[in-house]
């Protein structure tokens, strides 16, 4: 199966301090043009800013530039990530309405870019226990309405506090809530972070039959794909380049090479530093892949 790689890009019509030169348009069609000039074939992409409450704004005609360029350049998939305010896990009436308005617009411009994922946290349950805020996060999904076509993965988390989606169970217990179809990304800086060993191929190979196991591979449909500056277990949220954290080179090579994930893509999400960028980490997985 061809490898499909690629990183999360900068939709801004700047030029980024990672980008080899300024991108042609003034509008979402320069996430293609970035990933392309990164050597990759998907990715993933916010819509706005991350940080703030904010709707997607995407015209029509650029809409069109992005499908029309990802259908020319790119493999695909993407993905969309929600905006870090979102959570779904929240007691907080207001909170919850603000991420349940987010949350459907972000959909909608999935289905507008013909996008098929809407990658999400699901937040801290800020007291109401794991199984509220299960509970509460099943309760804002069934309330989305979601488009044909697009489907709303649930990431994992490193942990810390309340944070939920660093157990494998937790993603398996929202699965199980919704009555909506969704799935999983599994980040594995998030997941080394929180526990699961990745830095050995054995290891993998166990972890891996763990999420089978607990959640099921059938709903692995997205990887993001991140080394780790901090130990297993640490519960600390630091990526580094593929092969160059405390996963490792040995680590990566197994989580890209299995047949059970060797068709799921890869989004990194690794820093621009030490003269290493996007590029540079895509073209490490790729010589780690051995097809």
């Amino acid at each position: 199966m061809s490898l499909k790689v690629g990183a999360h890009v900068s939709i801004a019509g700047s030029r980024a301090s990672n980008d080899p030169e300024t991108p042609p348009y003034g509008n979402i069609a320069n996430a293609v043009f970035r990933q392309k000039q990164f050597g990759g074939n998907c990715g993933q992409i916010f819509t706005h800013s991350p940080q703030v409450w904010q709707d997607p704004d995407i015209g029509d005609e650029e809409a069109e530039q992005f499908r029309e360029g990802t259908e020319r350049d790119l493999v695909g998939p993407w993905v969309i990530h929600t905006s870090y305010l979102v959570n779904l896990c929240t007691p907080k009436e207001g909170l919850r309405e603000k991420s349940l308005d987010s949350m459907q617009k972000e959909v909608d411009a999935a289905a507008k870019l013909d996008i098929p994922y809407v990658n999400v946290h699901l937040g801290a349950h800020t007291g109401a226990g794991v199984e509220g805020g299960l509970d509460n996060a099943a309760s804002v999904i069934d309330d989305i309405d979601v488009p044909d076509g697009v489907t709303i993965l649930i990431e994992s988390d490193a942990g810390a506090g309340t944070k939920l989606g660093d157990e494998f169970e937790h993603l398996a217990g929202i699965i199980d809530r919704t009555e909506t179809d969704i799935d999983v990304c599994v980040d594995t800086a998030h997941a080394f972070a929180a526990g699961y060993d990745l830095s050995t191929p054995e290891a993998v190979d166990e972890t891996v039959a763990e999420f089978d196991d607990v959640v099921g591979l059938e709903h692995l449909e997205y990887i993001h794909l991140n080394d780790s500056k901090h130990a297993c277990g640490t519960n600390k949220d630091e990526h580094a380049h593929i092969g160059e954290g405390h996963i490792g080179e040995a680590g990566m090579e197994r989580i890209v090479n299995p047949p059970e994930l060797a068709d799921v893509p890869l989004a990194l999400e690794t820093p621009t530093e030490n003269g290493k960028s996007f590029a540079w980490n895509i073209e490490r997985v790729r010589e780690l892949r051995a097809d």
